[in-house]
């Protein structure tokens, strides 16, 4: 990966599921696309949008947008075809293009029914981008990698990997197993709360779902935590892990310690105790955006 890459990514950005313009009626289609271009002013270097998007969805904030990389977080395999992706992806303006970026996951067996072989099933899907007309080249991809086999195809076959719930420990092991010059892009979820009780009640209300999934709990385990860490949606000990609560000097010093461990970008999901991390947190992010001044 070569340092405009990585410039283009930035060292923050924002990850929000409500940016699903496509899913959304002409109100909100507005206020998605009002609060994209000020997340652009900002200075955020990479939009992520969250929640198994759609390629409409990518379509209307690049659409709403002027410089600011775009990117899924993640878009599922199992839901949409390579061959309409790549084509989706071709429609998008020229001139814009090139500030897309696909970010592909395998989702997770309890939400698909064809679940099925997942290494397997990301790898037929590159092969099948890699032969589209036009193709979705590896340098314009990032995939969900959270095991050491999908690290390492990310490494192979896109730009590199974009963890979603995952500790600094697995961002060093992560950073490890791409090599120095995959990006690693984790994902880290926020609290703008300093009561840290009210906090962790707002991060257990968005955390409870994930846990009832195998694939973060697996990873989780891996990462030296007990099945007792996931009763009534996490112990403080996974929380303080996988959550930057308290203010926004608290954010910044945590995002810190996922560049030290070795992340090129950390992408922040706000959460909103009144919106249960489902809305546009603009006065959170405005927020951010001024204690992370220096750094966008």
């Amino acid at each position: 990966m070569t340092s405009e890459t990585r410039e283009a990514f930035g060292r923050v950005g924002i990850w929000s599921s409500a940016l699903h313009g496509a899913r959304a009626d002409d109100a909100g289609k507005g206020a998605i696309a009002e609060a994209v271009a000020e997340l652009e002013e900002l200075g955020y270097g990479t939009l992520w949008i969250g929640g198994s998007p759609s390629p409409d969805d990518a379509e209307a904030v690049v659409a709403a947008t002027r410089t600011v990389t775009v990117a899924t977080g993640i878009l599922s395999i199992w839901d949409h075809a390579a061959e309409e992706v790549a084509a989706r992806i071709a429609a998008i303006d020229a001139s814009t293009r090139g500030r897309f970026v696909l970010g592909l996951g395998v989702s997770h067996g309890p939400m698909v029914p064809q679940y099925a072989k997942p290494y397997s099933a990301m790898v037929a899907y590159l092969d099948a981008l890699d032969a589209a007309t036009p193709p979705v080249h590896s340098g314009r991809r990032v995939l969900a990698a959270l095991g050491p086999k999908m690290l390492k195809l990310a490494t192979g076959r896109a730009l590199g990997a974009h963890p979603y719930l995952v500790t600094t420990e697995h961002t060093v092991e992560a950073r490890e197993a791409l090599g120095p010059d995959a990006l690693l892009a984790p994902e880290l979820s926020v609290v703008l709360d300093t009561d840290l009780d009210r906090a962790r009640t707002t991060a257990r209300n968005m955390l409870g779902m994930y846990l009832r999934l195998p694939n973060y709990t697996d990873n989780l385990l891996r990462l030296g935590f007990a099945e007792s860490d996931f009763e009534g949606g996490g112990s403080v000990r996974l929380l303080d892990a996988l959550f930057a609560l308290g203010d926004a000097e608290r954010v910044r010093a945590r995002t810190r310690e996922y560049l030290d461990a070795g992340a090129d970008h950390v992408a922040l999901q706000v959460l909103t105790a009144d919106e249960g991390g489902a809305g546009l947190p603009r006065a959170e992010w405005r927020e951010l955006a001024g204690a992370f001044a220096d750094e966008l």
